[in-house]
């Protein structure tokens, strides 16, 4: 199913959660809805799940309008809110038949639907324990259990691994890429790692306005912009080289790493490369490199220069 969110704007007081948001997630895609608290994460994906009415636009699941057939859309969507609501005092097993039968799953289905979501969520050693002596970790692959057991077309996650451990984090990002070969999932975090980890695209989210829709890979590419190259030479004086750098024609400016180790940062004209003219240079002047390496933007640099404002 198709995802297609329309001029979305949500209002809370005078203060706009969410600002005429569009975009499209396909069906079978997995998409990371990033941005820092508070961007308007939350609100939007309540909003795809029919938890909340939007102020002005629409969404569209499978071609349905969240306003006119919510019934619809919930029996396709499996939510997993941030702060996992579960019942405390249940074992697994009753928690998740609870579930199915809230879901309106056959009673003859509920047995094998339970069995396969203890399976593909890895709580077999734990299915007779109740929800309050499991971990975390646990707690969150019920909460993944709960979501998934209608078997759902959507899969809307809201900070999936959130205080998790190192361990379970990468668990639960396992399990998610797992699930993401089968359905349209859209997963919300402030965490970068995570959302590199698990999906295919990446919306960024800021102030309640979409500023980046791209994968990682196109992202960097973006922000890239002018040639960054870290540079080692030896051989001469450190003032010399510098200056030397400084006249080629393709570089834009020169920057000391490290004056001891005269290492620079040497930035190229836009759509320049300074790789051979180093080169020649170094040959000219009997320098030698030490190092020359590409410098890549990494995203969480593209992350703030695009969330500060």
């Amino acid at each position: 199913m198709d995802i297609v969110v329309e001029h979305l704007t949500k209002r809370y007081g005078p203060q706009k959660a969410v600002d005429n948001v569009s975009f499209r997630v396909k069906a079978g895609e997995v998409l990371g809805f990033l941005g820092p608290n508070g961007a308007g994460k939350t609100t939007t994906m309540k909003a795809i799940s029919c938890y909340i009415n939007p102020d002005e636009g629409d969404v569209k699941v499978g071609g349905y309008s969240i306003k006119e057939h919510p019934e619809i859309i919930k029996k396709n969507i499996g939510y997993l809110p941030e702060n996992n609501p579960l019942y405390q005092d249940m074992n697994i097993i009753d928690f998740l038949e609870f579930i199915a039968k809230i879901h309106g799953i056959p009673r003859y289905l509920i047995p094998e639907r339970i069995l396969d979501m203890v399976r593909i969520c890895g709580l077999e050693g734990e299915k007779h324990k109740l929800i309050s002596e499991l971990s975390k970790g646990y707690q969150q692959r019920v909460g993944l259990a709960q979501a998934l057991i209608h078997d759902p077309e959507i899969l809307i996650l809201d900070e999936p691994t959130t205080g998790l451990d190192p361990n379970q984090i990468v668990e639960i990002r396992e399990l998610i890429k797992r699930i993401g070969k089968e359905k349209t999932v859209i997963l919300s975090s402030h965490i970068l790692a995570e959302v590199e980890a698990t999906c295919d695209r990446i919306l960024i989210i800021n102030n309640g306005r979409i500023v980046v829709d791209g994968t990682a890979e196109e992202l960097r590419k973006q922000a890239a912009g002018n040639e960054i190259l870290k540079l080692g030479i030896q051989g001469g004086d450190v003032n010399d080289i510098f200056e030397s750098l400084l006249n080629l024609e393709t570089v834009d400016s020169v920057d000391f790493i490290d004056i001891d180790k005269q290492l620079f940062e040497v930035q190229s004209l836009k759509e320049e490369t300074s790789v051979k003219p180093i080169f020649d240079l170094c040959v000219r002047n009997n320098y030698y490199i030490s190092e020359l390496t590409p410098t890549e933007k990494k995203l969480e640099d593209i992350f703030r220069q695009l969330t500060l404002h």
